[in-house]
C-alpha cells in the first residue's frame, strides 16, 4: 500500500522499518523537529527521520499541522505535500503533535494509530509505564482507527503480551515495539484484500495513562515496597526512580520488594553490602540492587557502596508526599 508515516521515538521507527521491509511505499514521512542532544546538545535527528533519511523518503518536520495554529505556513505545507503524495492511509506512531481533522480524513482509509496497550485501558501519553506502576500481569497492542478525541477511536486488531515481573520500561518497549509492526503489516495486508471492520472501544475499563513528571521518581519510602519497585521499574529508563541523601541524588536501578516483620521507620537503613541496599518501607522492604550518583556509572550495590558508603541505621530523606 502507499503509506504515510507519522511518528517520532524507537517505537515508532520499528515500525517504519518493518512497513518498508514488507514491500510498502512509503513517499513521505512526518516526524517532530530535530532537537539538541548529548554533551554538547547539538541538533539530533529523530529515529524515525533516521530510518527515512537512510532510505531516501522525504521527511517533513512541522511544528505543527494546525491551519489555523503557530506555525500556518508549517501546516500548509504539509497538508499541500500530503495532497501531493496521495497515500492511501496514513500510520501514526507515538508522533507527539495532535493531528487535526483535516489529516484525519485526507487518506480514504484514514489515520490508523499504534497505540502500546489494550484500550481503552491506559490512553494517552505513557502507557507503558503506566501499566508497569499499575501492577498489572498483560499489556498488548492496540490498532485504532484515528478520531479527534484522545485514543478514543475505533479499534481495528490487538495483540497481548505479558508483563513479566523483571520487565522495565526499556524491556517492555521493546517487545511491544516488534509487536506493533508485525500487527500494523497484518492489518494493512487485511486492508489490501478488503474493507476492514473497526470496534468501537467498550465504555468500561478506561483509564489515562499521564505524562511522566520527573518527580515522580523520587522514592517515597513511606509507600509499600510492592510499590516503589514497580516503580524503580516503570521509570527506567527515564525519568529514573532515585532518592537523596543530603545533597546528593542517588538513582536507584534493579529493585526487589521483600516482607519484613521489623518494626523500622521508613527510610531507616536496614542492610547495605554485597546483597543490595535494604531500606524499610510503609510495608515490607526494598532491596536495591544497583544505584548510581549523579553523573555517575549505575553499580551493583558491593561496587557503589565502597565509593559512597551508606550505614545500617541511617535515615534516607524522606519526601513530604507521596508521588501520584
Amino acid at each position: 500500500m502507499r503509506v504515510v508515516f507519522a511518528g517520532t521515538p524507537e517505537f515508532a521507527a520499528v515500525a517504519l522499518r518493518q512497513l518498508l521491509d514488507a514491500g510498502h511505499t512509503v513517499p513521505l514521512v512526518l516526524t517532530q523537529p530535530d532537537r539538541p542532544a548529548g554533551r554538547g546538545l547539538k541538533l539530533q535527528p529523530s529515529p524515525v527521520k533516521q530510518v527515512a533519511l537512510a532510505h531516501g523518503i522525504p521527511v517533513l518536520q512541522p511544528r505543527s499541522l494546525r491551519l489555523e495554529g503557530k506555525y500556518p505556513e508549517e501546516a500548509a505545507a504539509a497538508q499541500a505535500a500530503l495532497m501531493a503524495c496521495a497515500p492511501q492511509v496514513m500510520v501514526v506512531a507515538a508522533y507527539g503533535l495532535i493531528l487535526p481533522r483535516w489529516t484525519l480524513v485526507l487518506p480514504p482509509l484514514g489515520c490508523l494509530n499504534i497505540h502500546a496497550s489494550l484500550l481503552p485501558r491506559w490512553r494517552g501519553a505513557a502507557p507503558i509505564h503506566r501499566a508497569i506502576e499499575a501492577g498489572d500481569r498483560e499489556t498488548g497492542i492496540t490498532l485504532m482507527q484515528m478520531d479527534e478525541g484522545l485514543d478514543t477511536g475505533p479499534m481495528l486488531r490487538k495483540a497481548t503480551l505479558a508483563i513479566a515481573p523483571e520487565d522495565t520500561t526499556a524491556s517492555l518497549h521493546d517487545r511491544l515495539a516488534d509487536l506493533g509492526g508485525r500487527l500494523l503489516c497484518k492489518v494493512l495486508d487485511e486492508a489490501a484484500a478488503g474493507p476492514l471492520s473497526p470496534q468501537p472501544q467498550p465504555e468500561a475499563g478506561v483509564t489515562y495513562a499521564h505524562k511522566i513528571e520527573k518527580a515522580e521518581g523520587q522514592l517515597d519510602w513511606r509507600a509499600p515496597a510492592a510499590l516503589l519497585a514497580r516503580r524503580v521499574r516503570a521509570f527506567t529508563p527515564v525519568p529514573g526512580a532515585f532518592f537523596r541523601l543530603g545533597a546528593e541524588t542517588i538513582k536507584c536501578g534493579d529493585a526487589h520488594a521483600e516482607a519484613s516483620r521489623r518494626a523500622s521507620a521508613p527510610g531507616e537503613v536496614l542492610q547495605a553490602d554485597a546483597q543490595g541496599v535494604v531500606v524499610a518501607c510503609g510495608e515490607g522492604v526494598l532491596r536495591l540492587l544497583s544505584l548510581q550518583r549523579a553523573g555517575g556509572k549505575r553499580l551493583p550495590a558491593g561496587d557503589f557502596l565502597r565509593g559512597f558508603p551508606l550505614q545500617v541505621g541511617q535515615i534516607l530523606d524522606p519526601v513530604d508526599v507521596l508521588a501520584p
